[in-house]
């Protein structure tokens, strides 16, 4: 599990919203920034995508899955699918230290280093430490509330930051 970050991810029918904190830690008691940006738009402002992990990491598969994208004309599972083989069989890549929740209107998936590319069944989906927390206040929004995406998802990760010290309540959230 990666520490120092919590990301989250709601889609519902075609509008879908990811929030990430902005805590970066450095070892296990150091906070060395509060306001970093962990997610982003891609291709063409058609996909979102955040991370959790190593920022150097993450912000090198940003940019192998922003050209995986290119190449496949936005679709997001064709690029996921290309992204996940190459980081797994490279022997550079299968060393980076981070997950990837991406989603557009088609799909929201989380991706791996090990070659994972999962749809959850129910459109909710968190990576991070606060992951956990997180999730669960996602699942209670959607299965209770009408909140669109984007609120559920601040809320959720606003949740996870009152429990987990890897977790700030500086929130971004990036919605299609």
């Amino acid at each position: 599990m990666f520490q120092g970050t919590t990301i989250i991810a709601v889609k519902k029918g075609e509008r879908v919203a990811i929030a990430g904190d902005g805590q970066v830690t450095f070892g296990n008691n150091t906070i060395i920034k509060h306001s970093a940006r962990k997610v982003r738009r891609l291709y063409e402002n058609k996909v979102i995508a955040g991370y959790a992990g190593a920022v150097a990491d993450a912000l090198t598969l940003f940019e192998k899955f922003e050209g995986k994208l290119e190449t496949y004309q936005g679709s997001l599972t064709r690029a996921a699918v290309e992204l996940a083989k190459e980081w797994r069989t490279d022997r550079i890549l299968r060393r980076l230290e981070a997950m990837l929740l991406a989603a557009s209107s088609e799909a929201l998936l989380i991706i791996s280093g090990t070659g994972e590319v999962i749809e959850p069944d129910d459109n909710v989906a968190a990576v991070g430490s606060g992951a956990p927390y997180a999730l669960a206040a996602a699942k209670a929004l959607l299965r209770h509330t009408d909140l669109p995406p984007g609120e559920i998802v601040r809320q959720a990760l606003g949740i996870a930051a009152e429990i987990c010290i890897y977790t700030n309540d500086r929130i971004i959230v990036e919605e299609l």
